[in-house]
Parts: C-alpha cells; structure tokens; sequence
C-alpha cells in the first residue's frame, strides 16, 4: 500500500533533459521524502514521477536559498550542475530569490546565481583537481585521451572522435568504477563538431545509466578540453538532448572558476497522492 500524500505539491523540471521532482520545503514539511525509499519511489519512472534525481529547496537567509540534491538512487550529492539550474530558475520564480543575482548554498560550497539573456547561470566553487592526462585509468582504442577533473562530484572526461561510437553504456561503467577512484566517477565522453562546439555523453553515478545531461559534466569537460588546448575561455557543449550547456573559465592561480549556463525549465506542477 502507498502512503497518502493528498496535497504535497511538487515541481518536476528539465535541465537540458536532466531531469528532476523538487520541491519547495518553505510551504511545508517535506521531511517525509528525504530518505533512500521515498527518494527512489519519486524518481521510478513508470510508476513515480520520474527523475533523474530529487531537489529540496529552502530559504537561507532573507535573500540566499539552499538547495539538498538526491540522486535517483536515494544517495546525496554534493552538487549537480543542473539541478543548480533549475533551483535558480525555480527560487526566481516562487520569488524566494531576486533574477539579478542571490547565493545558492549546497553541499559543495556557495555558488552564486543569476538570470541571464533568459537563462540561469550559476558560478561553481573553484576547481582545482585536475588531471590532464589520466591515462593510467587505461586508454582504450578509439580513446583520443583521458582527463579527470573534480567539479563538486568526480569527472573523467574522455575524449574521442565520434559521439556515436562512444561506448557510454559499457566503457562507462568500467570507468565509473574504477579501483583508483574511491568515490567513483562520472564519465564524459566527447567529441568535437564540425562548427567548433562540442558534443557529449554522460555515464551517471548514482543515477547508473546515460543521462540526457549533466552539468558539473559540461564543466569538468570544458576544463579539460581547455587544458588540452582544444577550446578556450568559453565552451558550447551539446547535450544529449540536443540542447546546450555553456561553459565561462576563468584562471586565478591555481585554479578553475568556471560558470554554467543552460536551461531550467518548469515542465508541470503536480500533486502527489500516494508512493508505493
């Protein structure tokens, strides 16, 4: 038997086809859906709602909000690129937050967050564990080379000459696992178009599958790709869904400070009635 939710409203929302439930934890209690079973039942797709992963968001302040991320799974995340995106486009809207310009707090640090040209854009935490060359994860043939950068959650990047010959759903996991890698990865692949932008593909941790999207991706790709000489300050990258995520760097010493771009979009409200 599910459990009777009659009334607990709920946002489901697209980044570039990363996709999420969030909520809004100002209107009430939502205590009852931060917990492994509850995040695991919202995100089935077929018989939840279906995501890639859940969002809570709260007030943190007069002006600043906090954003708590689940991956589908029911594990948390410091961050997802996206998620931010969609929680700045979502706090504009309910008016917890100002479009010009608010702090958004997440386990990963505070990333300050804006409207901009019509599009949320939010600026990470520094960067500044990254590998250009992480070749004794064991390039395979195909592989131009392999990166590995930390952009609020773990990224390998591997760079190859055909999106479509990426093997995201068997490669992917090899590397995701991978026993040099204590937390695991996500793994990028990507490839360069014939305009000059660039398109990839992302094997998901804690979501265990390709997903349309994934921002902290897009950022840990554009770094690389800049580290190798292959792109400069600001990187268009091509989403799985055929959308793109933006990338602006910046250098000060030591390290990356990178900004993401992209669509947060509100696809329905709802009201839940029951989880099984």
């Amino acid at each position: 038997m599910g459990t009777r939710l009659d009334g607990q409203r709920f946002y489901k929302m697209t980044g570039s086809g990363n996709d999420f439930v969030v909520f809004d934890a100002t209107a009430g209690s939502v205590s009852q859906f931060e917990n492994e079973d509850a995040i695991k039942s919202l995100s089935a797709r077929g018989t939840g709602v279906g995501a890639d992963g859940v969002v809570f968001l709260e007030k943190a302040g007069e002006s600043d909000v906090r954003m708590r991320y689940y991956n589908s799974d029911g594990s948390e995340a410091a961050l997802c690129g996206n998620a931010s995106l969609c929680s700045t486009r979502l706090a504009v809207e309910l008016g917890l937050a100002q479009g010009g310009g608010f702090v958004l707090h997440t386990a990963a640090g505070s990333l300050k967050a804006r409207i901009r040209d019509g599009l949320p854009e939010v600026d990470l935490e520094p960067v500044r564990d990254v590998r250009a060359d992480a070749s004794d994860l064991g390039r395979r043939p195909g592989e131009v080379r392999l990166g590995y950068a930390c952009a609020g959650v773990p990224h390998v990047v591997v760079e190859i000459a055909e999106i479509e010959a990426a093997d995201v759903t068997g490669r992917g996991p090899e590397l995701r696992n991978h026993p040099t890698l204590a937390e695991g990865a996500n793994v990028n692949f990507v490839a360069r178009r014939s305009d000059g932008s660039f398109t990839y593909r992302t094997y998901e941790r804690g979501v265990e599958a390709e997903t349309l999207a994934c921002g902290t991706g897009a950022v840990a790709t554009a770094i690389l790709l800049s580290s190798w000489g292959e792109s400069g300050k600001e990187t268009t990258l091509w989403t799985r869904s055929a959308l793109p995520l933006t990338v602006s760097l910046r250098r000060e010493k030591d390290a990356w400070l990178p900004s993401l771009r992209g669509e947060g979009r509100i696809v329905f409200e709802g009201t839940l009635k029951a989880l099984d």
